[in-house]
């Protein structure tokens, strides 16, 4: 069983990588990052060329307690990080699933931002 995990774990790795050699964060459109363990979710706005975090959310959060790693908890944790970048004058990202295939969770974290009127 944990050779699976290991074997699941590296081709999400490898994805990742090929992934980020294409993709970058501006202080104009910064990379919005998504990870997930098995209980929570976080997402982070970072401006790769400053090298700061721009905003974050997570499910840890007092506002998100209770909200669980599930579509539903995507889709709400989709719509606070919209919320917070449009507090914060940022209309458009590029996203950055992690190496996650988008679908399930990721592909509702992007739908909930894109609700809220965040371009990605």
């Amino acid at each position: 069983m944990m050779k699976r995990v290991d074997e699941k774990n590296r081709k999400r790795l490898q994805r990742k990588k090929r992934v980020r050699k294409n993709i970058s964060g501006t202080s104009a459109k910064p990379r919005m990052s998504v990870f997930r363990s098995n209980k929570y979710l976080s997402v982070q706005v970072i401006d790769d060329i400053a090298g700061k975090t721009l905003s974050s959310a997570s499910t840890l959060e007092a506002e998100l307690k209770g909200t669980k790693n599930t579509v539903e908890g995507g889709e709400k944790l989709g719509k606070v990080i919209g919320e917070r970048l449009k507090a914060a004058k940022i209309s458009t990202v590029v996203f950055d699933r992690n190496g996650y295939k988008y679908h399930g969770v990721v592909k509702a974290i992007a739908d909930g931002a894109r609700s809220v009127g965040i371009e990605l």
